[in-house]
């Protein structure tokens, strides 16, 4: 079974930076053999896809973080980061890391979540 763990979150003031790293584990499961995402929830809001970065290493960001975060990942540690900069108040959300898991031939998947890392950009 895969787990996401998210870390990293935090309380920072406008124009800050954090870091947030989402560490996988499973049978046989590496985050250089799936596409990883972050997306982030803010209280009243619908979940939205922040950043993707693909199996072969191609990234994809929303156009409200181009810029501003990116996405990477440590093969050895099988772990996927957002470094996050220029933080604004409206990055304030909870932020979750997120992957699909192929389970048969014919492409059906499941979807797996982290538990989420909350993110609060104030003065």
């Amino acid at each position: 079974q895969v787990q996401l763990v998210e870390s990293g979150g935090g309380l920072v003031q406008p124009g800050g930076s954090l870091r947030l790293s989402c560490a996988a584990s499973g049978r046989r499961f590496s985050v250089s053999g799936n596409a990883m995402d972050w997306y982030r929830q803010a209280i009243g809001k619908e979940r939205e896809l922040v950043a993707r970065i693909t199996s072969d290493g191609n990234t994809n960001y929303a156009d409200f973080v181009k810029g501003r975060f990116t996405i990477s990942r440590d093969n050895v540690k099988n772990t996927v980061y957002l470094q996050m900069n220029s933080l604004k108040p409206e990055d304030t959300a909870v932020y979750y890391c997120h992957t699909r898991i192929v389970v048969n031939v014919e492409g059906a998947y499941v979807e797996v979540w982290g538990q989420g890392t909350p993110a609060t950009v104030s003065s």
